[in-house]
């Protein structure tokens, strides 16, 4: 199909294993980026596909659920009601050249190029009921956490919590991942998996399928963390030189656990975080991101909230790491504690083993622009 816009010129692993991406630990506390808007004309956004226009706007539009009493999105949700259930390009384009203005994101140093990186909903092998062969719990959330929302006293610290565990009067930490994978927790196991490098790469994806016996995929979702900052597993392997930071990967972490299984727990003791899951229900749908929509494969993205808010519609410019350009609309629907920054996102590939493979290797640059309500005054 036709392109619509004129072109403008212009791994995971690594940066979540080394330098620290966390798709769950959605309070890490960090500085609040420096963001320029730069105002663009339609015109200057590189070309897309008609498929991709209307997929990534989909994308977008999946959220209004979500969006309704948004100041800034819902007038624009009501408004996307109005078209057709399956829009045509020109319905589209027509739609969000009437509605929104584009804005360049720009670092702090003028810089338009940022880093883009992929992940994915993995599946792992496991049972529902303890067994010699699965005999690593994933846990739900345990009745004794105490979650704090900060912001309700201080605002200046919004989104940020506290989390911890009642002893008399006082809240004290909540157990480290150490102290749970030594003693256990009491906590209801939604699943057994077989491996205990699964579970630690299902807290980081934040999310994923248990694959049963009888054919069944157990959809795990994000529940709760237990409060204590994600250290990366994969710069402990550097720090104590079984591993090079540029061969950091999934496949070499796990690889180097299969060769090492007398130190895995070491490994899974260098990272205090632990993620507590919920069951969603069986379905073939993506699994659901901060906004708490269904991830859409190819057209969703988690962002640091403190540039793009979550629901707005992005242009995305980047590339896969074989070459292959990733140009369209996406929605910002996720959150990751390491997705930090004014240029950054990270693309949800889909699910599995190849998407896996495909997500592993992105640690791409790209460019961003936000598709913002005209009228609307501009995140702060």
């Amino acid at each position: 199909m036709r392109s619509l816009f004129k072109p403008l010129a212009w791994a995971l692993p690594i940066v979540m294993l080394l330098a620290g991406c966390n798709g769950t630990d959605k309070d890490t506390a960090k500085p609040a980026p420096h963001t320029t808007y730069s105002k663009a004309d339609w015109s200057a956004l590189p070309e897309v596909t008609g498929v991709d226009l209307q997929n990534g706007f989909a994308s977008w539009r999946s959220a209004c659920t979500r969006l309704k009493a948004d100041p800034n999105w819902g007038n624009l949700c009501s408004a996307a009601a109005s078209l057709p259930a399956n829009p045509s390009v020109a319905e589209v384009s027509s739609f969000l050249q009437n509605h929104l203005d584009v804005y360049s994101l720009r670092s702090a140093e003028g810089s338009s190029d940022g880093l883009i990186t992929g992940y994915y909903e993995p599946v792992y092998p496991g049972s529902l009921k303890q067994t010699t062969a699965a005999h690593v719990p994933i846990y739900g959330v345990p009745s004794d956490l105490i979650v704090v929302n900060l912001d309700s006293i201080y605002p200046e610290l919004k989104g940020k919590r506290l989390r911890g565990r009642l002893e008399g009067r006082v809240l004290k930490p909540y157990d480290t991942a150490e102290t749970i994978n030594n003693q256990g927790l009491n906590a209801p196991v939604l699943a057994w998996l077989t491996d205990p490098m699964d579970l630690q790469f299902l807290q980081i994806q934040g999310a994923g399928r248990v694959q049963l016996d009888n054919g069944r995929q157990l959809r795990i979702g994000y529940a709760d963390q237990n409060g204590h900052p994600y250290k990366p597993i994969g710069r402990w392997l550097v720090e104590q030189g079984e591993l090079k930071k540029e061969d950091v990967t999934m496949g070499s972490i796990h690889a180097w656990a299969v060769a090492h299984p007398e130190r895995v727990h070491e490994l899974l003791a260098s990272n205090p975080s632990y993620v507590f899951f919920t069951q969603n229900p069986d379905s073939n749908e993506g699994p659901r991101g901060s906004l708490n929509v269904p991830l859409t494969a190819g057209y969703s993205v988690a962002v640091d909230r403190s540039v793009i808010p979550l629901g707005s519609l992005l242009w995305l410019s980047t590339t896969q790491a074989d070459g292959q350009p990733i140009v369209r609309p996406v929605a910002a629907q996720d959150t990751g504690g390491a997705i930090a920054g004014e240029v950054r996102a990270d693309f949800f590939v889909g699910t599995g083993p190849e998407a896996g493979k495909i997500a592993g290797d992105m640690k791409q640059k790209g460019n961003i622009w936000l598709l913002w309500p005209k009228g609307a005054a501009l995140p702060q």
